[in-house]
């Protein structure tokens, strides 16, 4: 099975054709391929800004949860608007806790059933402590939970670390497959999803995270975050992450890619002030009539790309050519900034 779809409007999937509704990305609405392919056409949701108050009783917050293929994937869901969002964040990752109302299409919480949580923050480090509760999980879901855990608190501006300790005892290693847990803290660079297929040397290699859709039971996209193992040889990181989109995720992996093969950058990124301006090939485009670019090439760009350091918008050029829409007919003039929230919205 093929992970490439041919960049055009229609995506093909496993499922017959049917709607989709978007995540809600980029401040508008939404929106891969799975096996054999039949055509997908995409409706859309207004978006939700997340982050901010939904009303005045709820916050919109991520949450990084499993999904049905074993990924540790946000999910921006309205939580109850309390001062201690960090403490409620990791409560909702609790299987059997309030987070079961709300969980998405095949979406499961990550730490076992009545655990306690508290959380302290202090000089950017959140110290997470845990109850005797804590330790009742299956080996293989270990470095799960540790990913769930750092990703979900490092959303909050404060936290650039976090600390992990049980019943106030702070953690070298984890208690069920003796995971170690670096002194300094864990933090977004020790990755997500790890994908070191193909890496010979890991110590000649350094990390980043790129963004590949996926979809639930109900034909529906959400986003993936994956850490990839990229050879120190390599030392344009934005030409990295577009290589990564544009191969696709491995084989077998139930991630998807709306890229074309042939898709080229004709010239360096240019980096000025924040913003990266890519000028592409015209595989890019998804609709030479109007000069478009499709949503699931679009997003997974901005994601990806300003997940590096530093990066915090991204403007597209087909030939030089400034003058190309999103799926909407919203012009890509001006630069694209990453959405507050990832996968915002329900299902």
């Amino acid at each position: 099975m093929s992970n490439k779809v041919k960049n055009t409007i229609a995506i093909t999937v496993l499922a017959s054709s049917v709607y989709l509704s978007g995540c809600g990305l980029f401040n508008s609405e939404k929106k891969e391929q799975i096996d054999p392919p039949q055509k997908i056409t995409y409706d859309s949701k207004t978006s939700m800004k997340s982050g901010k108050k939904v009303n005045e009783n709820t916050v919109m917050t991520e949450l990084y949860l499993l999904d049905k293929n074993g990924y540790v994937v946000a999910q921006t869901l309205p939580l109850p608007n309390k001062t201690s969002v960090a403490k409620q964040a990791l409560q909702y990752l609790v299987k059997g806790g309030p987070v079961e109302e709300l969980l998405p299409n095949g979406f499961q919480a990550v730490l076992p059933a009545n655990t306690e949580v508290d959380v302290n923050i202090k000089d950017g480090t959140a110290i997470a402590d845990f109850s005797n509760e804590f330790k009742k999980y299956k080996a293989e879901d270990e470095e799960k939970i540790l990913e769930s855990i750092t990703w979900t608190l490092t959303q909050f501006e404060k936290v650039k670390k976090v600390e992990i300790q049980v019943n106030g005892h702070k953690l070298a290693q984890m208690p069920v497959n003796n995971t170690p847990i670096n002194p300094a803290g864990l933090s977004r660079k020790d990755g997500i999803n790890v994908d070191a297929s193909g890496v010979v040397d890991i110590t000649n290699t350094h990390p980043v995270t790129v963004y590949y859709p996926a979809q639930n039971n109900a034909n529906e996209v959400y986003y993936v975050p994956v850490t990839k193992r990229i050879a120190n040889s390599e030392k344009n990181d934005i030409k990295a992450v577009v290589s990564a989109l544009t191969k696709g995720p491995r084989q077998n992996s139930n991630l998807l890619s709306a890229f074309n093969s042939d898709v080229r950058l004709l010239s360096d990124p240019k980096v000025d002030n924040g913003n990266v301006t890519l000028n592409f090939n015209d595989e890019i485009i998804s609709s030479f009539e109007q000069k478009q670019i499709a949503d699931e090439v679009l997003e997974p760009l901005v994601l990806s790309l300003t997940e590096l350091p530093d990066i915090t918008n991204v403007s597209i050029e087909v030939n030089g050519n400034t003058k190309l829409v999103d799926e909407k007919g919203k012009s890509l003039t001006k630069p694209v900034e990453r959405p507050e929230k990832v996968n915002t919205g329900s299902f």
